[in-house]
């Protein structure tokens, strides 16, 4: 073996790939071993980083874009001396409850900063971690004390820098001039189906120059003083810098090194074999980590050191400015809401539209959450998100409060969960409905990996009118209801707003909240817990008035058609029957109460139910079971004045409660 401990210590984390896809049968060997270089100067050299605490607030974050090349991470963080994974662990590579997954997942082993593998979004996290960490320096450094000192690095492939999402994050970073993120470009020339010259002939390096970038080239993927270098210069430069690096898929590979073959399948027992001869690797048994490389690796001591000398620099700030520290402890390092933050939550009972009530739970808020920090896809004034005196986060200006993203909304979704993960900030963003459709990946992303951003999305409905069905949200709510882990809250009034947003604040992962551009009248009074519990009976309407014992019928609604509801509960109270009108603004939570509860709110013995709501019926079978109704739309909308639309499709007082009395017909026949 080599006698070079840099050589032989890159030449371990190519055999732990090789032997990892090998015994899994599947898997990405070739990334990990041309880029093995890169992580090495990375991981033992460059980044700050506590093997002992993968938590430390102060620790430059690492970012594997390129996620299917997995195992170049798993074996670097072992090698560096992290308690996971360990070597048992990189033998169960991609292996039911094994930590080691296919792809990095945040949520099984500590040391991965985020999930990636769905190319670009590694990427876009990468950018929105540096902007974390710009508008923390911000708020929290004082002169000769930077307690926020760390940066983004990371390593991304030919397919991230195709993907449109890390495209929208680069010309943002590049406007934002995001300092703090370095990028080492896997310049391979190989993709799944061959040569990059397939699909991908432009100059890299001049797109990114354009986005004002600074860029760097190294000839050599396996010059380590080029690739120290050019790291150095980087890290110097006021811009995000993205540094293209020549590599050799499956490098040493005699047979498979530079094609497509090096990819995307195990290397085979015999290229292995030949693999590990042209590298002059000795050892015969898979798994084999030299003892030497081991020791070279590991970097716990000097991790240790530089945590410690981090946690002296902070107690000389918490002596020097006390009330800074312990809002830094408390958003940064806790990740803990105020004390009494729920006070300031307003009481909002006038009629108007959910997205203005919104605005104003933010400016009652932002006083309270200086963490909270956000902005909208170039709608702000529609989304209503901007906070009043906030300024704009810039290249200038750090303490701006609102963001503005440009019309880039895969690129804000996917940032949103990069400030999430650094911490310290609560992002919001926001766009119209309809543009979840844009920002799904994202969101998907933010569900699997229960980070808390909130996606305040408007216009969520035929309601917002005359533009018409291509701005029109028909299908949304139910593909984002069909997200495991995100929480769809749809608000009736300015008081479910509210509510709303606290329910948000709270959760421990994402939440969208769904917003009218209409005005929408206030619905009176109801219990304190009412939308945490995410449906509640809004009131029972009997013939004389008054609630009976036993309502014949249940009225649901989500939003803007709640108001239908109770309109028809009148009207079906005329005909001397007693109506239950339930407001459900939150499917999710809903379901998570206990049954008591959702027996008490929906008798499972009364089966005359009708559901309305302005969006796809499918999923309200759930609730309404085989006997009930769904009034909503079964067809795209129309342009149209918002009123004249909700009138040709049936949402109105009228339409309600004549489906409610077919459902009663029907049964009364059964």
């Amino acid at each position: 073996m080599s006698a070079d401990p840099a050589q032989l210590s890159i030449n371990t984390v190519r055999t732990l790939a090789m032997d990892a896809v090998q015994a899994a049968n599947s898997g990405h060997p070739g990334m990990p071993m041309g880029c093995a270089p890169l992580a090495y100067v990375l991981f033992r050299e460059v980044m700050q980083h506590d093997p002992s605490d993968p938590s430390w607030v102060d620790r430059d974050r690492f970012v594997l874009s390129a996620g299917h090349g997995s195992m170049l991470l798993y074996a670097s963080l072992h090698l560096a001396g992290y308690a996971a994974p360990t070597l048992d662990d990189l033998r169960n590579f991609r292996q039911l409850h094994a930590p080691t997954a296919g792809h990095p997942e945040n949520f099984l082993l500590d040391a991965v900063e985020t999930t990636t593998g769905p190319l670009g979004q590694g990427f876009a996290n990468g950018v929105g971690m540096a902007l974390a960490i710009e508008r923390l320096a911000e708020e929290f450094n004082q002169p000769g004390h930077d307690i926020v000192d760390h940066r983004v690095y990371g390593i991304v492939s030919d397919g991230d820098l195709m993907e449109g999402v890390a495209s929208e994050a680069a010309s943002l970073a590049g406007t934002l001039q995001l300092g703090r993120v370095t990028y080492l470009y896997d310049d391979n020339d190989i993709t799944i189906d061959g040569s990059t010259d397939l699909a991908f002939t432009e100059d890299v390096l001049a797109r990114f120059d354009a986005y004002g970038w600074h860029t760097q080239r190294v000839e050599d993927g396996t010059d380590l003083d080029a690739i120290r270098a050019a790291i150095s210069a980087a890290d110097t430069d006021p811009r995000p810098s993205l540094i293209a690096v020549r590599t050799v898929i499956g490098y040493g590979s005699p047979n498979k090194a530079g094609t497509s073959a090096a990819h995307g399948a195990p290397l085979g027992d015999d290229e292995i074999a030949a693999t590990k001869d042209a590298l002059g690797w000795e050892a015969t048994e898979p798994f084999h980590v030299p003892a030497e490389a081991r020791s070279h690796l590991d970097v716990r001591a000097r991790g240790q050191q530089q945590r410690e000398a981090w946690e002296s620099r902070f107690a000389a700030y918490r002596t020097e400015h006390p009330e800074l520290a312990a809002e830094f402890e408390r958003r940064v390092v806790r990740g803990e809401l105020p004390t009494d933050w729920t006070d300031a939550l307003p009481e909002l009972d006038a009629k108007d539209a959910t997205r203005k009530h919104s605005g104003a739970t933010i400016q009652a808020l932002a006083g309270v959450l200086p963490e909270l920090i956000g902005g909208s896809a170039d709608l702000a004034a529609s989304n209503n998100t901007d906070v009043e005196d906030g300024g704009d986060f810039s290249a200038t200006d750090r303490s701006g409060r609102n963001l503005r993203f440009g019309v880039r909304e895969h690129a804000m979704a996917s940032m949103a969960n990069g400030m999430a993960l650094h911490g310290g900030v609560i992002p919001y963003v926001a766009s119209f409905l309809i543009f979840t459709d844009y920002c799904r990946p994202a969101i998907r992303l933010s569900a699997l990996m229960g980070q808390r951003v909130i996606y305040v999305m408007t216009h969520d409905s035929i309601g917002l009118g005359e533009d018409g069905p291509t701005h029109q949200p028909i299908e949304h709510l139910a593909a984002l209801r069909a997200i495991p882990g995100l929480q769809v809250l749809r608000p009736a009034d300015g008081a479910e707003t509210v509510g709303a947003w606290k329910r948000a604040l709270e959760a421990d992962g994402p939440s969208v909240i769904a917003l009218t551009r209409q005005g929408l009248p206030p619905l009176g009074d109801r219990p304190t817990d009412a939308i945490d519990r995410g449906a509640y009976v809004l009131r029972d309407v009997g013939p004389d008035g008054a609630a009976g014992d036993t309502p014949d019928v249940v009225l649901l609604g989500t939003g803007s058609e709640v108001q239908h509801c109770v309109e028809a509960a009148e009207l079906l109270a005329a005909d001397g029957l007693t109506v239950r009108v339930v407001s459900m603004p939150s499917w999710e939570r809903f379901a998570a109460q206990d049954r008591s509860y959702r027996d008490e709110v929906l008798p499972p013995a009364l089966r005359a139910r009708v559901a309305v709501e302005a969006a796809v019926p499918f999923g309200w079978e759930r609730w309404v079971g085989d006997a009930g109704a769904v009034v909503g739309m079964e067809r795209f909308g129309a342009s149209a004045p918002a009123e004249d639309l909700f009138e040709a499709f049936g949402f109105t007082a009228t339409n309600v409660a004549e489906v409610a009395r077919g459902v009663l017909a029907d049964l009364r026949d059964v």
